[in-house]
């Protein structure tokens, strides 16, 4: 039966594929008596001999696309399946015990895990516990015949399906097949949605119950533009949803053509457009699209996808890879932003009622307890600073004084690398995010400390708003055109030219078209968005005139309450 529902528009592009479900399948089962244990051992070789071959399939997929260390999380399952004294066991219960595989299996597995889990002070142990938690699922789901979604191993033209996205699923989707992908929670500046700019993969989000509509099989059609999705369309649905899709491919064929050309706008002023990533990987995409920097090199997702804390000369590798892929051109790299949403399974947080309003980002590194791993990164920054136009910020700065402990131990670790001999850079600016409004009051005092602000509006709008920018409840209150969130801008980027010194953004407001009229006005300096957004922004900007647009952003920030007039203001000045 055909249906549409509406969601939020997260990454523009339009696809008709069959959906993919990346849903965890229902695992229970019932503890049963049986007479044949012969055939139970067998079905428990069956499940064992299935999962061993998936897991090497997903180990090879990760070896090819994210490398050979990034795969060696899989011998970990691959030898805990094969482990002898583990899988004889399970056989002993069922022939002792006259009981399933699966109660077999979940008995024996719960022990080893809690004995592992108990060695509190071995971190290997519990690292163990882990691999098995995750191979007996695997193993169990063999056991009850049912499928263990795993988007490494699409192989298909799909549409993914799922309550939400890790940025570890996020980063397995290949987007030769995974033409699309529906949530059920999220918005424009969640991870998943960030993350699908950068693949360039249409998505749509906070749709609330895209899982419980879909069945597997099923046909969608969905538009990254508008935010609709068909469920089972029919032949005229999919030839207009079709036809949408030509039509954005058109448009950005337009687009293409401003690949090479400078970011001007009609009456000659020039823009620096940057653009966000995660690894370096990356790289590749921000050139394609003609960005002329990187303005967030989002350096989490290495230790986010790491077993442990990466070493000095993991980052350092990393750092130089994406400064050399830029030729030159300036690249932002922001010091560990860890905290909130983003949990590392090897650092064992804090439980916190708000971690977002918590301990993370730089209030860790500049701790007691995270000061190693900061001094590890700015090391590997620092010797990484020779392959190119290096700046560095620091992440969530509430305090000038924070912003001088940081810098402290920047300067120390540079005097020591420069002691050792080891050769630095000698031009490496250090900045700041703006992402807490209380910074953002006194720019004008930090604007003598740093060499340059970085508004990060993601988080600065949902605090400044008191608005939780993933609840669906209070959605209403993201507002970036609101005159006060504005106004907040405005005043870091006078608060930095009254310095001499330039501000950027690298929140997604930067990419935003109805947004970048009023920056402009303002006179932002450097834009930094999704690397898929720098085209359309700079054909944008290629029409705007400064004079026109400073008017646009005074009546904003002076003669308007709402968000709405703000946005009628825009339409009055720029119009489509």
């Amino acid at each position: 039966m055909t249906e549409l529902l509406k969601g939020i528009a997260a990454s523009s592009g339009v696809a008709v594929a069959k959906a993919y479900l990346l849903v965890q399948p229902d695992l229970s089962f019932e503890k049963k008596t049986v007479e044949n244990t012969d055939a139970e051992k067998a079905r428990l070789d069956d499940a064992l001999a299935a999962s061993t071959g998936e897991l090497q399939a997903i180990r090879d997929k990760a070896a090819t696309n994210l490398g050979e260390e990034e795969a060696q999380v899989f011998d970990a399952h691959l030898m805990v399946l094969a482990d002898p004294e583990m899988v004889g066991q399970i056989k002993d219960s069922i022939e002792s015990n006259k009981v399933n595989a699966e109660s077999a299996l979940k008995e024996v597995t719960d022990m080893f895990i809690s004995i592992f889990e108990g060695m509190e002070d071995n971190a290997y142990m519990q690292e163990r516990a882990a691999d098995i938690k995750d191979v007996t699922k695997r193993v169990m789901s063999h056991l009850l015949g049912v499928t263990l979604p795993n988007p490494a191993l699409i192989n298909e033209e799909v549409v993914v399906i799922a309550h939400d996205l890790t940025p570890s699923d996020t980063a397995q989707l290949n987007k030769q097949f995974v033409k699309a992908f529906i949530t059920n929670i999220g918005g424009r500046t969640s991870h998943s949605a960030i993350m699908a700019r950068t693949l360039e993969i249409p998505a749509i989000v906070g749709t609330n119950n895209i899982t419980e509509l879909v069945k597997e099989g099923d046909v969608l059609a969905a538009n990254g533009i508008t935010g609709e999705v068909i469920i089972n369309p029919n032949e005229d649905q999919k030839t207009a949803f079709l036809a949408e899709g030509e039509k954005y491919a058109k448009q950005k064929a337009e687009w293409a053509l401003f690949k090479d050309a400078e970011t001007v706008t009609a009456d000659g002023k020039h823009f620096e457009l940057a653009a966000n990533i995660g690894t370096p990987k990356d790289v590749e995409g921000v050139l394609d699209n003609g960005g002329e920097a990187i303005g967030l090199y989002r350096t989490e997702f290495l230790y986010m996808e790491s077993q442990d804390f990466p070493t000095e000369e993991e980052q350092y590798l990393a750092y130089k890879a994406v400064l050399e892929g830029m030729n030159g051109k300036p690249v932002v790299v922001r010091t560990m932003d860890i905290g909130g949403d983003k949990e590392l399974p090897y650092f064992d947080l804090p439980h916190e009622m708000n971690p977002f309003l918590g301990y993370r980002a730089l209030r860790i590194s500049i701790s007691e307890e995270g000061n190693t791993w900061f001094r590890t990164q700015l090391r590997a920054l620092l010797r990484a600073s020779v392959h190119g136009q290096l700046r560095v910020m620091f992440p969530m700065v509430a305090l000038v004084k924070e912003f001088l402990a940081a810098k402290a131990i920047w300067d120390e670790e540079k005097a020591k690398l420069i002691a050792e001999g080891v050769a630095v850079a000698d031009d490496i600016q250090v900045g700041i995010m703006i992402e807490i409004p209380a910074a953002a009051m006194i720019a004008d005092r930090f604007a003598k400390h740093v060499d340059f602000m970085s508004i990060g509006t993601n988080d600065l709008i949902q605090y400044s708003m008191a608005a939780d920018r993933m609840n669906d409840q209070v959605a209403y209150l993201y507002q970036p055109y609101n005159p006060s969130i504005l106004r907040l801008i405005k005043n870091v980027i006078d608060a930095m030219h009254a310095e001499g010194k330039w501000a950027g953004m690298c929140g997604e407001m930067a990419g935003d078209q109805k947004a970048v009229p009023l920056l402009v006005g303002m006179g932002l300096d450097e834009f930094s968005m999704s690397a898929t957004s720098i085209l359309q922004t700079r054909s944008l900007m290629n029409r705007l005139d400064t004079t026109k647009m400073k008017e646009l952003a005074d009546k904003a920030l002076n003669e308007v309450d709402t968000m709405e007039e703000v946005l009628a203001l825009v339409e009055e000045y720029v119009g489509e």
